[in-house]
């Protein structure tokens, strides 16, 4: 079983979603990120997305934006992501680790000398937001060589024939998009979420974890009542900027912890259902 497969599952037998924080390797530097993480990890945080910042985050809304490039200007590249990778699975080893990012980085690195490296670091998996399952054969096999799970996004604009590729290219789990349009916070889950969760559900077995806009307890055990998982980026990313420039970098790991504390809270409250 991989490590995403038995997270899920431990979830599910604790009569909980998973809960899967967003934010981006290098903000506000290299060791506030690894300190950050750790936080999450020890707060209750099941999976990390550990973002790899890039100078064109088309999906990404101005928090996440502004994130890459706090770290791209802090001097974060792909090989330092890896870096902090490899040093947040020796100190979490239970954690999941989601790599997510954007093409180029990765086909500038070398599809297969990308997927080794992440193997090494020890990661589980990796989401590449511009990229399609019908365009990713090569990507695919060079993450299925070196047993890495590719996750993809479902939006709820998606045809049923094409979230039918999106289950059979997708190994750990699927990422079904709340809403359409770019990532940042909401005041209410969409009304299309539930939706899209109950239309994948005909083409999958695998977990669906639901993110974009989600930002508060409420709303993470909202999620929790209809998916497997919860994905909340840009709330965390906000609060980490916000204690940072208030108390400086080692203020971002306990605004991180805290944060999770509260939607840890959240979704315990609320048993995961199949719609």
């Amino acid at each position: 079983m991989s490590r995403f497969a038995s997270i899920f599952a431990r979830a599910r037998a604790e009569s909980r979603c998973a809960l899967i924080p967003y934010l981006t390797a290098g903000d506000p530097t290299a060791g506030a990120t690894l300190a950050a993480c750790e936080a999450m990890a020890a707060a209750g945080a099941d999976i990390i997305e550990l973002g790899i910042p890039f100078s064109d985050p088309l999906a990404d809304g101005p928090v996440i934006q502004a994130a890459s490039e706090r770290a791209l200007a802090q001097g974060m590249t792909l090989e330092g992501v890896l870096k902090l990778a490899a040093m947040l699975r020796q100190a979490a080893p239970a954690l999941g680790i989601l790599l997510f990012g954007y093409y180029n980085p990765l086909l500038r690195y070398g599809l297969e000398a990308f997927a080794a490296a992440a193997a090494r670091a020890g990661a589980d998996g990796v989401l590449v937001t511009d990229l399609i399952p019908e365009e990713a054969e090569a990507y695919c096999a060079a993450l299925a060589a070196r047993q890495l799970d590719p996750v993809f996004l479902a939006a709820p604009t998606s045809p049923d024939e094409r979230l039918g590729r999106i289950a059979a290219a997708s190994r750990g789990f699927i990422y079904a998009v709340s809403r359409t349009g770019v990532t940042g916070a909401r005041r209410q889950v969409p009304e299309g979420a539930h939706t899209l969760v109950a239309r994948l559900r005909r083409h999958t077995a695998l977990p669906l974890a639901l993110g974009f806009g989600i930002s508060t307890p409420e709303q993470a055990r909202e999620v929790a009542g209809f998916a497997d998982g919860v994905v909340v980026g840009t709330a965390l990313v906000e609060r980490m900027a916000a204690a940072v420039k208030q108390n400086g970098p080692q203020a971002a790991a306990g605004a991180a912890a805290e944060f999770i504390r509260s939607l840890r809270a959240g979704i315990a409250l609320a048993a995961p259902g199949r719609a």
